[in-house]
This record gives structure tokens, C-alpha cells and sequence, in this order.
């Protein structure tokens, strides 16, 4: 079931307000108009919609109404709320296609396709991973996890998540105990975890260690930034290994010593070689190469065919949460990503192109 958030709605001021939203601003953020700041941070929230809150008194600012000229400063705790209570987002299990490489009584192994949403979101409502789960299997632990401060949904076996253009390997818990055991490991990092990136660019070394800190980006929430100042973000390592090379992108393998959200990805960005197609972090669009027509075209091939962040997760290894044992999985790339690679080593092998 879609949940529509109306944030037009007018509070009553003989019921009870109920809080839909919540966040307090970084204290690096620059001042900037609350019904802009706010569209940027509720993703299926209009500006109009956003305005006619302010105008009704919902939205609030360190507790009190503001109108949507209100400039947000660093530190304002920020709120809307209405005369409902927020809802969960139902799952409804569906029959879709998902590839399933291990299962046993304690857990699933999965390997995801691109394309396909981890969990319900603004947007991605249904035909997502987590509604195959809860077609198959009725009977998975959950845990709730909030959508922005606003809707929160059950995720029936998850312990992690990977984006929904990135392909690979995601572990599902069947019982609690697998589950709460899992999720410690995760939390610990008590796992072996390598992704398989294409990256812009001829990476200087063969192999490397990005320390910096992940977060937020400070002007556009939707992404996430790297921060030198150690005030912001998450501390982030990402271990990187090269792993073949074709001139103008290199083909490599990440490690992940912590799990912040697109570490590789802005990790990558952050010593200039965005991630091959990656819309979101600068990668796609020509950033090496030459300035030929035949360039050109083999580049737009190339996207076309993997219009997508050039990642897949790989490898995991963890400890079985119940026999103990160490185990391991492992992932073929899916074919965009090899006919790309393919692509590439033809043209590095013979530079037909140039």
C-alpha cells in the first residue's frame, strides 16, 4: 500500500499533533530558505506542498510555526506535524524473480540484480527484495527501520542493505537468533566483505587505503560527501586493490573496513576516480579519454549497456551465526558489468578507437 504523506494537511488544534518528521540541522549547514531545505530532504514532497504546510502552522521550527521564508540556520531542530499518527508501510509479498545461492534453516544468501530495491522506500513501495522475501519465506524475523523520520517499515530478514543500482551479494536471517548474531557481526565488522568497481581513470597505485570521513553532504542531503575536518561525517575506510588496467578506467577491488552508505562510491570520487556511470558522484560523463568521435561513441555504448554505478558486491564471508563455522559466498558479475569489462579490454588491447 502507498503511503501519500499530505503534508497540506491543517493541524487541529483539538486533537492531538502527531510528529512526522524530525532532524536537527548540522551546524555546518549555510542558511538557506526552509521550504527549499526541506525539498531537498523529503523526497516526495513538493515545494508547493511544503509552502501550504508552513502556511497551515505545520511545520516547526525549535518548536514554533515559521513560514516557508524562514532561513534554516545551523542547530534549528526542525519538525512537521499532523493530526495523524505516522503509519508503517505494509509489506505485500509478491512473486518476483530473485537468485538465491544459498539457504539453510538459518539463513539466505542472495544475489541481487540491478535495478532492484533492497527495502521499501519513497517510490519503491512494492517490487522490492523485501517483498520477495515475504513471499517466500512467511515467517522471517524483523526489524524496524524508519524512512526518513516519517513512515518506518518491518524488514523481514535483513541484517544489511546494498543500493538499488548496485549488484550482488546480501545475506537475509530466517530465525531471531540468526538475526541478532548477524547483525552484531555487521555491526562489528566481524566479516569479509570485496566489492568489484570500475572506476575513471588510471589509479596511481596498485593498492591503497582511503581514510576520510562519510556523511550527509551539508547542501544536498540526497548524497553523501567526504569531510576532512573531522567535525562531520562517519569515520570511512575503504581498502582498494587494482586489479587490471585499461588506459582511461581501471578495474579494481574494495574492501570495506567500515559500512557507511556509498562508501566506495564517494571514497572513489574523493581521489578523482569516480566509479564508472555513477550518476550521482560524477562518473557519468567523460572524464579521461580522448576527444575523438569513435570515443565518444564507445563511451555512450558503454552506458547504454550499463546504465548504472560500475559496483557489485562480490564476496562475503562471515561465521555462521548457529553451526559457527566460517562460510563464504561468492558472486558472478552480473552481464552488464562483464560486457562493459569485455568492452574495455578490446579497446585497451588494441586501441581500435583511436
Amino acid at each position: 500500500m502507498a503511503i501519500d504523506i499530505d503534508l497540506n494537511e491543517s493541524p487541529d488544534e483539538e486533537k492531538e499533533l502527531y510528529e512526522h518528521f524530525s532532524l536537527k540541522v548540522d551546524k555546518g549547514q549555510v542558511m538557506m530558505r526552509i521550504d527549499k531545505f526541506l525539498m531537498i530532504r523529503i523526497e516526495n514532497a513538493t515545494r508547493t506542498k511544503i509552502q501550504n504546510s508552513c502556511d497551515s502552522g505545520s511545520v516547526l521550527v525549535n518548536g514554533k510555526p515559521v513560514k516557508s521564508n524562514y532561513k534554516v540556520k545551523p542547530l534549528d531542530q526542525i519538525s512537521i506535524v499532523l493530526s495523524v499518527p505516522p503509519k508503517d508501510v505494509d509489506i505485500i509479498p509478491e512473486d518476483l524473480p530473485i537468485n538465491i545461492v544459498y539457504e539453510d534453516d538459518y539463513i539466505v544468501v542472495v544475489n541481487k540484480e540491478p535495478g532492484m530495491v533492497v527495502h521499501p522506500a519513497y517510490g519503491h513501495y512494492t517490487g522490492t527484495l523485501v517483498n520477495a522475501l515475504a513471499y517466500r519465506f512467511q515467517h522471517l524475523p524483523t526489524s524496524k527501520t524508519k524512512l526518513t523520520d516519517e513512515l518506518s517499515i518491518q524488514r523481514p530478514g535483513l541484517v544489511h542493505r546494498i543500493d538499488k543500482n548496485t549488484s550482488g551479494i546480501i545475506l537475509v536471517a530466517k530465525t531471531e537468533l540468526a538475526m541478532v548474531r548477524l547483525a552484531k557481526d555487521f555491526f562489528d565488522r566481524n566479516l569479509d566483505r570485496k566489492y568489484i568497481a570500475l572506476v575513471w581513470g588510471d589509479v596511481k597505485e596498485d593498492a591503497g587505503t582511503i581514510t576520510v570521513n562519510v556523511g550527509r553532504d551539508l547542501k544536498n542531503r540526497k548524497v553523501m560527501a567526504t569531510f576532512t575536518d573531522g567535525e562531520h561525517g562517519k569515520h570511512a575506510v575503504t581498502h582498494y586493490k587494482v586489479l587490471e588496467r585499461f588506459g582511461y578506467v581501471t578495474l579494481i577491488e574494495c574492501k570495506l573496513e567500515t559500512g557507511r552508505t556509498h562508501q566506495i562510491r564517494v571514497h572513489m570520487k574523493h581521489i578523482g576516480h569516480p566509479l564508472f556511470n555513477d550518476n550521482e558522484y560524477g562518473g557519468d560523463r567523460i572524464l579521461k579519454g580522448t576527444t575523438s568521435n569513435k570515443y565518444k561513441q564507445f563511451i555512450e555504448n558503454c552506458f547504454e549497456i550499463l546504465p548504472r554505478q560500475a559496483l557489485h558486491a562480490k564476496t562475503l564471508g562471515i561465521t555462521h551465526p548457529i553451526t559457527k563455522e566460517p562460510i563464504f559466498f561468492d558472486s558472478e558479475l552480473p552481464e552488464d558489468m562483464q560486457r562493459v569489462i569485455e568492452k574495455w579490454r578490446r579497446y585497451a588491447s588494441n586501441k581500435e578507437l583511436e
